[in-house]
């Protein structure tokens, strides 16, 4: 009898444990998301186009005002020509979509660069469409449009 109860307590303990496990999933996920968030931020300030390689998966597609349709190459390209510095590279009001391997970020993006010798605002809201492949989340898309005035 005791054996069968310690046998029970055993199979409910792991299941228990399984079901935190799986409980905490969705959690890690946002977690890592909202980390990678960051990565993306900090790699613009600092114009690390290494840090957005990682971060960017090779279907990359970027849509930003101003801009034409733009693959992965290209928008590394732009990072590798130092073209672009950023002074301010800061989002809010984000919302986190997780559905399995992929996730939608949605949020609000201000930042402030020097282009061609001038000091432009930018106040845009944007998605990006992540995907885990391998383990790793990469951001598969980004969409930015201007935040109404």
């Amino acid at each position: 009898m005791r054996l069968l109860l310690v046998c029970c307590l055993t199979m409910f303990m792991s299941g228990a444990l399984s079901g935190q496990e799986a409980a905490s999933a969705p959690a890690r996920d946002r977690a890592e998301l909202e980390r990678l968030e960051q990565v993306w931020n900090d790699a613009h300030e600092r114009g690390d186009a290494a840090a957005l390689d990682q971060l960017w998966a090779e279907d990359l597609i970027v849509k930003v005002p101003g801009m034409p349709v733009m693959r992965k190459a290209e928008s590394l390209a732009i990072w590798r020509s130092g073209g672009i510095k950023f002074e301010r590279y800061a989002t809010s009001e984000l919302d986190i979509q997780i559905f399995g391997d992929s996730a939608i970020v949605i949020g609000r993006m201000q930042r402030q660069r020097l282009a061609s010798g001038q000091r432009v605002a930018d106040d845009w809201h944007f998605t990006k469409v992540y995907v885990r492949r391998d383990g790793r989340w990469r951001v598969t898309a980004w969409n930015a449009s201007e935040s109404p005035k």
